[in-house]
């Protein structure tokens, strides 16, 4: 799968819900980063779904080049 275009260059922190479905962005271009908002349409690129397992704090990949989606895995700090 293609990276998207780096967003921001960190984690973006969300108070997740246990059981709710989260739609992170993979493109970058989403202005309600970390998560989808359609402008994805007509490229390559199409949201990942992820489902909370628990309710907490999770650090979403901001700058779209993590190997573990849809969280952060540290590859900003090479941006």
């Amino acid at each position: 799968m293609a990276k998207g275009h780096v967003a921001t260059t960190s984690p973006i922190p969300v108070e997740v819900e246990e059981g709710k479905n989260y739609f992170w962005c993979t493109c970058g271009q989403s202005a309600n980063q970390p998560f989808c908002d359609g402008s994805h349409k007509g490229s390559e690129f199409a949201p990942m779904k992820w489902t909370a397992e628990e309710t907490g704090r999770k650090f979403f990949c901001g700058c779209k080049q993590t190997d573990g989606q849809p969280f952060c895995d540290g590859s900003h700090k090479g941006l």
